[in-house]
């Protein structure tokens, strides 16, 4: 048996671009950002960045053009998919993208309409866990 399953959890780079075929379905793509953040031999916190393309059909795709922005928060689920053609130059070219089965929009933010940027929200406090230790006053409970 095979499997071929991606998760990601990150933020759109750029706005979902909303397209039909030429049968009337709906497409949209969009690109995601991850982050990995760790500590190497000597205790120095690292972060790595990976930008991936996001295709999603149908309803999704309707959902997606609607609700997300760039920088929006966004559960991808699907599958990893590699397609070639050729570019205007004459060269080959290849492409791996996600297509998107199911996207999970993050929380909405308060106050704001649909298709506005949402602006960090400085009444919500901020814990750094790599810092030591927690302590009660840092808590927003």
């Amino acid at each position: 048996m095979n499997l071929n399953k991606v998760f990601i959890l990150g933020r759109l780079t750029v706005d979902p671009q909303l397209r039909s075929t030429a049968s009337g379905q709906q497409v949209a793509s969009f690109g995601v950002a991850t982050n990995r953040v760790w500590n190497d031999k000597s205790g120095q916190r690292q972060e790595a960045v990976e930008f991936h393309n996001v295709v999603v059909w149908g309803r999704q795709a309707e959902v997606a053009s609607q609700y997300l922005t760039k920088g929006s928060l966004v559960l991808v689920e699907g599958r990893l998919q590699t397609r070639d053609w050729e570019g205007k130059d004459g060269q080959k070219r290849r492409t791996t993208e996600i297509i998107g089965e199911r996207i999970q929009l993050g929380p909405k933010p308060f106050g704001k309409s649909v298709k506005e940027n949402p602006a960090p929200d400085s009444s919500v406090p901020t814990v750094n866990l790599d810092e030591g230790e927690i302590k009660s006053e840092d808590l927003p409970f």
